[in-house]
């Protein structure tokens, strides 16, 4: 009877932990199969949260560095990919033009490898950031939960403006897909 009873309440505890992770936890697709996120991005119109992370000179850096500019956070899960190095490379470009904005381009990728690809690439027009000793991808809620990606963070846009505010976010469904570019930069324009 005892062992029931355990049983019982062992599994009702086990829903509800399940429940509970459903309504926060996010989820993604990764070579066709779902994986989750730690969170959902935070909400629109909401102040961002601050977050500490380290530059390519191994300095940290921390929202309030960039107070006063629009900032486009380009998150994704590593610059040794395709997928990853592109958006780099298209929000270069991008951030050439424009005025007060800083685009920061995070990954768990380690300072040396993020200072790496800027030098290989000429890449001169975004901040490389690295969430290796920060828990960034978890008050962001793009760390990645489950999978053999687990701990690198999801793709994702968030755009905050001067004053601190989320006025964009965007979770690329897939993570194998490039964000939306153009939307990014229109929020800049509101």
């Amino acid at each position: 009877m005892y062992s029931k009873f355990a049983f019982g309440v062992l599994l009702f505890l086990s829903a509800l932990v399940f429940a509970q992770n459903s309504k926060t936890a996010n989820m993604v697709m990764a070579g066709g199969k779902p994986v989750h996120t730690y969170h959902k991005l935070p909400a629109l119109n909401k102040q961002a949260p601050a977050f500490t992370l380290t530059d390519v000179t191994m300095k940290d850096q921390t929202l309030d560095s960039y107070k006063g500019k629009y900032l486009i956070l380009n998150i994704f899960p590593s610059v040794d990919t395709g997928v990853c190095s592109a958006s780099v490379r298209h929000f270069n470009e991008d951030a050439a033009d424009l005025p007060n904005t800083v685009v920061l381009c995070i990954s768990k990728d380690l300072p040396f490898a993020q200072k790496r690809f800027c030098g290989a690439e000429g890449i001169k027009n975004v901040v490389m950031l690295s969430d290796f000793r920060s828990d960034f991808g978890k008050k962001y809620g793009v760390e990645l939960t489950d999978s053999a990606m687990k701990g690198l963070l999801s793709r994702a846009v968030v755009v905050i403006d001067p004053s601190g505010k989320i006025v964009y976010e965007e979770q690329v469904a897939d993570i194998s897909h490039e964000p939306d570019y153009q939307a990014a930069i229109a929020a800049l324009k509101k």
